[in-house]
């Protein structure tokens, strides 16, 4: 009996403790999201950051809309540090930045890599700044098919497809591709790098070197560095992020003291929940990087 009584109070006091974790990191959690970002009186210029692959609008979007809605906000800096990404999110924060450039204007800030979809979207800008070693360009497109069916031939495994649409299964590892097939896909990548060059070209046509038949010269999925990029028009300053913004502030000739303003989402209701999806959510951008392959179109080094 003594010994039942001395497990349920060692049962209740880690109960307790487990709890009591549990509520001090929610607290803090909570009362971090309650603060916000530190706001700076001053700030004249927004800073939108664009990280890692781009796999969703939603979040870039929100952080454009909130500087373009901001009134002590009368320059916007799009910072970029992104491989690139998938295909339509990346036309939509294009789209975006173009819309509100008309309003507030828009340039972009290159840090470590801006290639492929993280150049798209700093194309949409008024001008690109970029430090002198940031990669940059990957101007292309590219799909990712493997076919495995030697692979299923060796190990007796043979895969059913059932399907409706004579092209349902284009890319299907079960089996090579028809060059009909090849031909489909082959259209329907050109089209889109076509509208990748054609992007591009509508904000920086009189920058470029050698106009359109120079762009696609270099939209062949070549890397540069910033300086080899400002050398063929694709970036237009060499310059760090807050080099750029005194650059942008002089430029605009702001009369607010100059300082940058980090545009942050604030959460409505910060719960237990949300830390714990957040966490998730933090896993999956790490993993998304490993499961690029997997996902057909992308514009990404």
């Amino acid at each position: 009996m003594s010994n039942q009584r001395s497990r349920g109070i060692v049962g209740i006091f880690i109960l307790i403790s487990v709890l009591f974790v549990i509520f001090l990191v929610f607290a803090f959690y909570t009362i971090s999201n309650l603060q916000g970002p530190l706001k700076v009186k001053n700030a004249s210029i927004g800073v939108v950051e664009v990280e890692g692959v781009i796999m969703d609008s939603k979040k870039t979007i929100k952080k454009l809309l909130k500087a373009e809605n901001d009134k002590e906000i009368e320059a916007i800096i799009v910072r970029v540090n992104s491989p690139g990404g998938a295909v339509g999110p990346t036309q939509e924060i294009y789209e975006e930045i173009r819309r509100i450039d008309k309003i507030k204007p828009i340039y972009a800030s290159f840090g470590t890599v801006a290639a492929s979809g993280g150049y798209y979207i700093g194309a949409a800008c008024r001008k690109i700044y970029s430090n002198a070693g940031a990669l940059t360009g990957s101007i292309g497109v590219i799909m990712n098919f493997m076919d495995l069916s030697k692979i299923y031939e060796w190990a007796k495994v043979r895969p059913e497809v059932i399907k409706a649409g004579k092209y349902k299964d284009i890319g299907s590892s079960a089996r090579e591709m028809t060059n009909e097939e090849k031909g489909i896909m082959n259209e329907m990548i050109l089209k889109v790098h076509d509208q990748f060059i054609m992007d591009i070209y509508k904000v920086r046509a009189d920058k470029i070197k050698n106009g359109l038949e120079g762009l696609r010269e270099y939209a062949q999925g070549q890397i540069f560095s910033g300086e080899g990029a400002k050398e063929r028009g694709l970036v237009d300053e060499i310059a760090g992020l807050w080099q750029a913004g005194r650059m942008i502030h002089k430029e605009l000739e702001l009369k607010k003291d100059f300082d940058l303003k980090f545009i942050k989402i604030k959460k409505d209701s910060p719960s237990l929940f949300e830390m714990f999806n957040d966490m998730e959510e933090s896993v999956q951008n790490v993993t998304q990087k490993l499961k690029m392959d997997a996902i057909p179109l992308f514009l990404h080094r």
